[in-house]
């Protein structure tokens, strides 16, 4: 193979990677934004489900720092996708089995929604 080539391929797979981590990022911060207004008041600040509301609230909000779901809104088998979080976010969880106290959030375009998942992704304990 040629070092030429080899090389190119590396700057290239490199500035794909950046671009990607770049991409991200933004998609966490305007995330956050969005979590901040409309999630944090029930899940918390830091996604425990210990949000100033949540003492009212039976069942409590979901504890999004141990990245476990139950609701399987697609009904592939496999609760908490990206797509079954969407689902819930937009159509609330009573539609999915799920508490009436998540209400639907239809006015978030599909990119907010995507950017929400990406950032409730982001409070797992790591």
């Amino acid at each position: 193979m040629n070092r030429a080539f080899v090389t190119l391929s590396s700057v290239a797979l490199a500035a794909t990677f950046c671009l990607t981590g770049q991409a991200v990022a933004s998609d966490v911060e305007a995330g956050k934004a969005i979590y901040d207004v409309n999630c944090a008041s029930c899940h918390g600040m830091t996604g425990k489900g210990d949000g100033p509301i949540s003492a009212a609230l039976t069942p409590k909000p979901r504890d999004f720092s141990t990245g476990e779901f139950k609701l399987d809104a697609n009904k592939s088998g496999a609760p908490g996708q990206d797509e079954d979080l969407a689902l819930v976010i937009k159509k609330g969880a009573m539609n999915y089995g799920g508490s009436p106290l998540m209400a639907p959030w239809p006015t978030l375009s599909d990119e907010q929604v995507n950017q929400l998942i990406v950032y409730i992704h982001s409070l797992k304990a790591q």
